[in-house]
């Protein structure tokens, strides 16, 4: 058994105290008494120990791409976002042709049978597309693009064992709303994503099942007075739980502060929507087969568009309190309990509780990350 003595922690239902952690592979003990024998993890004064961060919408890290179809390259993406604190995350595919989506797919079952222990979890996949709207297609190609179809769906969720827990999908498509409930009963959640939708189309799609809105703002329509299409209604109904990139670059400040304030605090997640140039020098990059120019924490293709970001999980969570103004322990929750929340996991991780999973990341006052622990063994030190 291992344990972090005395040190500052945010308990589950209890916010930030000083107290003494004593886990295993899960948490044991939340006590001020140590357990005897117990391995004492040192930490410097100034660490915060916070539950292990999920990143739910993740495409790439470290020079790999989920689509790249190799279990090395899950691997790589694993242990790169370690660095930052991530413990869990979702394998994020993108609309590319059938035989890339299926090579994918089969990698992530691969590297999940293989259990390996290094860097974060992987917990399933996100399949972003390809049933999306061809005009909102955003940095994704415009000839994959198809009608959303429950013969591809269950071919795609076979090759990866079962493993997709979130697609992303446009409603107002022919057919979006039956295969939405066909989701629904699948357990995979249904979510608003590069789309044209109007209320109506998201009123509809939530009577269907729909619960989550992807990467908020960005690609899809805006809100405007006579029609409050996809963005005002992710801000009205309570039902929507909102991914949002908090890089500053895909939102501006104002327009997170927006989201924040007609949010229930339990309905927001933040992603890092990253690609594969995070945790690599800026430079020229690719996403589905396309040239991606990273300068300056930006990635863009050629002709300016977004594709993606370069965004680490721990700066998410410094920007949402920093620039944003959201307290400390909301803002992790938006990394941590909301993402579980969203996947049904919160049983076993996003918070830190007697018996959950023994997922930590811990940081100091600058948001930089001492150390990640993920089921008790630590996966990466500073």
């Amino acid at each position: 058994m291992k344990c972090f003595k005395n040190a500052t922690v945010y308990v589950d239902g209890e916010g930030l105290k000083k107290t003494t952690v004593c886990f295993g592979d899960k948490i044991e003990k939340i006590s001020r008494c140590m357990e005897k024998g117990a391995e004492i993890i040192e930490l410097p004064e100034n660490a915060i120990v916070l539950p292990g961060f999920i990143d739910q919408h993740i495409h790439g890290a470290g020079g790999s791409d989920g689509m790249d179809g190799t279990v090395e390259d899950i691997s790589v993406i694993a242990k790169t976002v370690a660095a930052e604190g991530t413990t869990s995350f979702l394998v994020t595919t993108m609309t590319q042709s059938p035989e890339n989506i299926t090579k994918a797919m089969q990698a992530v079952k691969a590297y999940r049978e293989a259990d390996s222990k290094d860097g974060a979890r992987v917990v399933g996949v996100h399949l972003e597309g390809p049933f999306i709207a061809a005009a909102h297609k955003g940095a994704q190609p415009l000839e994959y693009v198809k009608a959303p179809d429950k013969e591809a769906f269950d071919k795609y969720n076979e090759a990866s064992g079962n493993a997709i827990k979130i697609i992303t999908l446009a409603p107002e498509v022919e057919g979006a709303e039956e295969f939405i409930r066909y989701l629904k009963t699948q357990g995979v959640v249904a979510s608003i994503g590069h789309t044209g939708a109007k209320y109506e189309d998201i009123v509809k799609a939530i009577d269907a099942g729909a619960s989550n809105v992807t990467h908020t703002y960005n690609a899809q329509t805006a809100l405007h007075h006579r029609e409050i299409g996809t963005v005002g209604s992710a801000m009205l109904l309570d039902e929507l739980n909102c991914e949002l990139i908090c890089d500053t670059i895909h939102v501006s400040v104002p327009a997170m502060r927006l989201l924040v304030k007609n949010k229930p605090v339990d309905k927001l997640t933040l992603i890092t929507d990253a690609m594969r140039a995070k945790g690599i020098p800026d430079g020229v990059s690719e996403l589905g087969g396309q040239t991606v120019y990273v300068k300056n924490g930006e990635a863009r293709l050629a002709d300016g568009t977004l594709a993606g970001s370069v965004l680490r999980m721990n700066r998410a969570v410094q920007n949402m309190v920093e620039k944003v103004g959201v307290p400390f322990t909301q803002a992790v929750d938006y990394a941590t309990i909301n993402p579980a929340k969203t996947l049904g996991i919160d049983g076993e991780a996003g918070s830190i509780a007697l018996g959950k999973r023994a997922d930590f990341t811990v940081i100091n006052e600058n948001y930089d990350v001492l150390m990640t622990v993920r089921g008790g063994e630590v996966v990466y030190k500073a």
